[in-house]
């Protein structure tokens, strides 16, 4: 709920800077036909010229400065009441001097009138911040999408056999359930009735379903697979294993550090310069005895020219093209700062299922035995697993499909819990089933090839023909092809890759050999691939982290980056800072090299948009007036209107090198 009100805080502060811009640009047109500086400009003295035009001109100025300026002015108490003075400080100061030293002017202070400035400057920041919250993301969703891996209901068991529907949260400790073929587990408990396969991948990252019996714990949240079982709830609450990893990712969202914008500093500085440079002038010409009408226009002059239209595009502007240019290519920035910090990345942490691998078992090597032909043993072995929707029968199916291989009818399929299959198919027993069953069996498929089939982290299932073993068959999570590319780019940059896997040490260190990675973690559970990003992190590195499971969520929030691949989980989705639409790791390598190409534009934007002031501010100070140089408004305003022109054009030339760099990627 609390996050639903910050999402909704977030767009309503969208919703309200997009009505003020608008209000005030509509304004802003006879305050530009109505100042003298402007019609003096376009030869429309005459024109425009009316009784009482000044009061008219003050009249449609002060609603900008209270209406369009309200939220730097808001923005000023609040930056100054926590002794953090930034951009919002700045643009108050300008606008209320420009107002203020205007207003007197219409009451009769001899001077120029600045209302121009201020309208078209309260415009352009409004602007300025509006493109730049549409790209900044909203809150995160997290723990809701974490919550939603809970079903609604329970099948809870009464003492006379009967099943009623209850909510989950009705639940107490040592109650019944019953979870059929299919469904979510409730809630964290034991099995007393009943053997099934139980999906653990969205928890746990083990990308092998994991086959459980009585005496043994079922995880809530996880998916069932073929067989009913009952539950004796043993956790509720704030102590089942999905509920301490919604506690993971709340903690970590509330730990994350959060860098100071680059225009933020900037405009720090330059309101000291301006506060300073501006007081300082004003004492100066009082001093020398040019009269206090000059050495107040000379102040303020100082002091709108210091806060240049431009600052306020200088970041917006480029992350508006930054964010367009991802979008549009599968890579959608959720958290700006984040994505800005990613140039600093060091080392990159991959989940393995999904991200690095396909999350799908495919047959890697068929083991004939007994003298039989690879093809005839798949053959018999996709017959019989056609009938299973088992992760690995499917594999199998596929395997023989990819070979061209017919499929035989069916009769009287059976499963084997826990161990495998079996069935009649054309009038012959076969069997497709794992190795612990063979040992149960006393059977025996020796050959030195399966051993070593095993050893690589491959699954691996063995089909017996009429009671004869015939064959073994290797599956595998197969790694991507593009996985190859993306470590071997990221190498060249200078980045560390690393993997973090639920999986069997053997897996791991197949992958992890295979695709050249400089380290491994295995068989991490939720909390300690939290840890992982910490100890990478204590080696001195920034740390990206990309993944696409629940198990991920934690680590993805607590990173310096969290990559999502958006064909993952909700959740992991919606504790990312980036979210990769594609589930192809090339984008990672975009993303980073996207992220420093952004950081640079951001600096020369803000260089050329302050750079000016090293010059106009000594000049709007009237250090030239000895040799007849002082930069009235008219000067200052042609300065900063080339200066924002200059960044405009700037920002767009991001468009062009990121367009190569994602075009790399293919």
């Amino acid at each position: 709920m609390e996050h639903d009100h910050r999402h909704h805080g977030h767009m309503d502060m969208i919703a309200d800077f997009r009505r003020r811009f608008w209000a005030s640009l509509a304004l802003t047109v006879p305050v530009l036909a109505l100042s003298p500086m402007i019609r003096s400009f376009l030869g429309l003295q005459s024109v425009l010229t009316f009784a009482g035009d000044d009061y008219v001109l003050f009249g449609l100025s002060t609603v900008i400065y209270f209406y369009g300026g309200w939220p730097f002015l808001k923005g000023i108490y609040e930056e100054l009441s926590a002794r953090r003075p930034g951009m919002m400080t700045l643009i108050a100061v300008a606008i209320s001097a420009a107002f203020f030293y205007s207003s007197a002017v219409v009451f009769g202070l001899k001077g120029s009138i600045f209302f121009w400035e201020l309208a078209t400057l309260v415009d352009v920041m409004l602007v300025g911040h509006w493109l730049e919250m549409k790209s900044v993301m909203g809150a995160s969703r997290a723990l809701e999408a974490l919550v939603q891996l809970l079903p609604a209901n329970a099948h809870r068991l009464k003492a006379n056999g009967d099943v009623e529907d209850v909510a989950i949260a009705s639940l107490k400790p040592g109650d019944h359930v019953l979870v059929k073929p299919g469904e979510r587990v409730p809630t964290d408990g034991l099995i007393v009735k009943g053997q099934s396969s139980f999906n653990e991948s969205m928890l746990t990252g083990e990308s092998r379903p994991v086959d459980k019996a009585e005496g043994q714990e079922a995880v809530g949240g996880a998916v069932n697979g073929e067989g009913a079982v009952t539950l004796e709830v043993r956790k509720t609450g704030d102590q089942t294993y999905l509920s301490q990893v919604i506690q993971l990712v709340k903690q970590a969202q509330e730990t994350r550090s959060r860098t100071q914008d680059l225009a933020n500093r900037a405009a720090l500085w330059l309101t000291y310069i301006g506060l300073s440079v501006g007081s300082a002038t004003f004492v100066t010409w009082i001093g020398l005895g040019y009269g206090f009408a000059f050495a107040i226009e000379r102040m303020v002059t100082v002091m709108v020219i210091t806060c240049p239209h431009a600052l306020g595009l200088a970041v917006p502007l480029v992350v508006a093209v930054s964010t367009r240019l991802t979008a549009q290519n599968g890579l959608l920035i959720r958290d700006r700062a984040a994505f800005e910090r990613a140039r600093n990345i060091g080392a990159v942490l991959f989940d393995k299922t999904g991200t690095l691998t396909e999350g799908k078992f495919d047959v890697v090597e068929i083991v004939p035995l007994a003298g039989i032909p690879e093809d005839e043993v798949i053959g018999w072995a996709a017959a019989l697993e056609s009938q299973s929707q088992h992760p690995i029968a499917q594999g199998v199916v596929r395997g023989a499909a990819e070979r061209g291989i017919m499929r035989k009818a069916v009769e009287q399929f059976q499963s084997l819990t826990g161990q495998g299959a079996e069935a009649r198919i054309d009038g012959h027993s076969v069997r497709v089933v794992s190795p612990g069953y063979l040992r149960s069996r006393g059977l025996t498929a020796e050959r030195a090839r399966n051993s070593a089939l095993d050893d690589e982290g491959n699954t691996v299932v063995y089909v017996i023909l009429d009671e004869k073993v015939i064959g073994a068959i290797a599956l595998a999570d197969v790694i991507r092809k593009e996985s190859f590319e993306a470590v071997s780019r990221l190498k060249a940059m200078g980045i560390k890759c690393m993997m973090v896997t639920g999986d069997a040490a053997a897996v791991a260190k197949s992958v992890a050999a295979k695709l050249g990675l400089d380290d491994y973690f295995a068989e991490v559970l939720p909390n300690q691939k939290l840890e992982k990003v910490r100890e990478v992190r204590s080696r001195g590195m920034a740390v990206a982290m990309i993944g696409d499971g629940v198990n991920d969520a934690p680590a993805l929030v607590e990173s310096d980056l969290g990559i999502a691949i958006g064909a993952g989980t909700e959740v992991a989705v919606e504790s990312a800072d980036v979210v990769l639409v594609r589930s192809d790791p090339r984008d990672v390598v975009a993303i980073l090299e996207l992220s420093r190409a952004t950081y640079n534009k951001m600096v020369q934007n803000l260089v050329w948009a302050t750079g000016y002031n090293s010059f106009a501010i000594p000049l709007a100070a009237g250090v030239g007036l000895p040799w007849g140089v002082v930069v009235g408004p008219a000067v200052g305003a042609a300065l900063m209107s080339a200066s924002t022109i200059i960044v405009a054009i700037n920002a767009e030339l991001l468009e062009r090198s990121g367009k190569v760099s994602l075009q790399s990627r293919h």
